[in-house]
């Protein structure tokens, strides 16, 4: 390793990989529209990589009219056409009728809680779960917590919110850091 270089957990060599590393995961994230748009590309993301999801992600926030919930809860047959004809997201009919669904659901728990935060946050006591894991093959793919949110959005009616795919959400948002020990984002 040469001298001076940065060391991350994951993203280094592509710079919207990096950015997205050093800026943005594992910081907490408690603005529901946030939220919602995490929630809708780590669905998106199933069987894809993440950098994938990334390089789309700005069409993704055209296409999805900045992942605003009231509004993707309206999408009709002709948005579903168009969204399948956007070659600039996933083209993926059962991600998008599921990003559908679970707007429609993400709007129903914010009613019940007050807020999607609310709700998400309760789960880790409202406190990002500090990890601190030497090496990727020690961070798991879900956990006792994931299992449970899973096992309950997917009862309210979400779809593509498997324990994997909602741990990955919680690592995005800050519920969990799992940046390794020695990585440049690592905190104590």
């Amino acid at each position: 390793m040469e001298k001076n270089q940065i060391i991350r957990c994951f993203g280094t060599g592509n710079s919207i990989y990096e950015k997205y590393h050093d800026t943005e995961w594992a910081k907490p994230i408690h603005n529901d529209r946030l939220l919602f748009e995490y929630l809708i590309l780590e669905g998106a993301h199933a069987g894809l990589s993440w950098l994938t999801i990334l390089n789309k992600r700005e069409n993704y926030r055209l296409a999805y009219d900045n992942f605003e919930p009231e509004i993707v809860a309206k999408y009709d047959e002709n948005k579903i056409l168009e969204l399948l004809e956007d070659s600039g997201i996933v083209r993926h009919k059962l991600k998008i009728l599921a990003s559908i669904k679970n707007a429609n659901v993400f709007l129903a728990i914010q009613k019940e809680f007050g807020s999607f935060d609310k709700y998400m946050w309760s789960y880790v006591n409202n406190k990002t779960i500090k990890n601190n894991w030497k090496e990727r093959e020690q961070v798991p793919g879900s956990t006792e917590i994931s299992d449970k949110i899973s096992k309950d959005l997917k009862k309210r009616g979400m779809s593509f919110v498997g324990t994997t795919i909602i741990y990955a959400f919680m690592q995005a948002v800050g519920m969990v850091d799992d940046h390794f020990v020695g990585c440049c984002a690592y905190r104590k």
